[in-house]
């Protein structure tokens, strides 16, 4: 095996002194002074990042805190990408993979990092839905309604949404929340909480092959046992609307449609 060139060794030792300043010692020739501009530049940098895409987060934790997770992020994690926007996913795998259920962190810190995270993954995804196959204006109940790409269903244990520096809840409430986060056609990033009933509709309407939107109420309704089968149809119909105004559905497929259920 061949070894490595000094200027290699160099770099990974700067490197690890950058990212661990009290576990790895800095390159015996560089004066300290140099390597605390380095040291400082650095940490500000990621740290400056990290408090712009997780603004709530930011808030909630003491400057110590803030920092002494950040010191973690930089110690334990090793990055897949080297894009630097992709930092805040890193970030998130961070406290998914090494971070998850540390006592020192409230209880809510990873679900509310996920949120937040969700909100820019949205902001900057390029997906777009394909609206060729789309009908903007098809019937939600006899067609086959079409969320959009940029809308994502998502639970939580905790109302990530309310948590606020003078709202820290310690332990999650009976009921998880249920949240669809989306980008409107105007790029504004939004959000509705819905109930158990309506996730499950959303969740229906994305099964493969997917049902007409009468069929999935009326899944519905039977799941629920439902007195009143057809009442929960009128209700869902008003519903499937409220969310196509919203950006959360885009319209009914057009191919499915032409063709009608088997």
């Amino acid at each position: 095996m061949l070894e490595q060139p000094d200027f290699m060794r160099r770099q990974i030792a700067f490197a690890a002194h950058l990212r661990d300043p009290a576990g790895a010692p800095p390159p015996d020739d560089v004066e300290d002074r140099r390597m605390a501009i380095y040291r400082d530049l650095v940490f500000r940098n990621v740290s400056s990042l990290l408090a712009g895409s997780f603004p709530v987060l930011r808030r909630i934790l003491p400057d110590a805190h803030w920092r002494a997770l950040i010191r973690d992020f930089f110690v334990r994690h090793r990055a897949k990408s080297p894009v630097f926007h992709q930092l805040p996913e890193e970030f998130l795998d961070f406290l998914q993979q090494l971070r998850a259920h540390d006592p020192r962190d409230p209880p809510f810190l990873l679900e509310l990092a996920h949120y937040e995270w969700v909100e820019l993954a949205l902001q900057i995804s390029d997906q777009v839905p394909d609206l060729d196959r789309i009908d903007p204006q098809g019937d939600l109940v006899l067609g086959y309604p079409r969320a959009s790409p940029l809308a994502w269903n998502l639970t939580y244990r905790f109302p990530v949404h309310r948590i606020a520096p003078d709202y820290q809840p310690q332990t999650p409430p009976p009921d998880p929340t249920h949240l669809v986060v989306y980008r409107s056609a105007e790029g504004e990033i939004g959000f509705l909480e819905i109930n158990a009933v309506t996730q499950r509709l959303l969740v229906l309407l994305q099964e493969e092959p997917s049902p007409s939107g009468g069929e999935a109420l009326e899944r519905v309704a039977a799941e629920l046992r439902h007195p009143e089968p057809d009442r929960v149809i009128g209700f869902g119909a008003q519903l499937l609307a409220d969310l196509r105004a919203k950006g959360v559905l885009i319209g009914t497929d057009r191919v499915r449609h032409s063709i009608g259920p088997d």
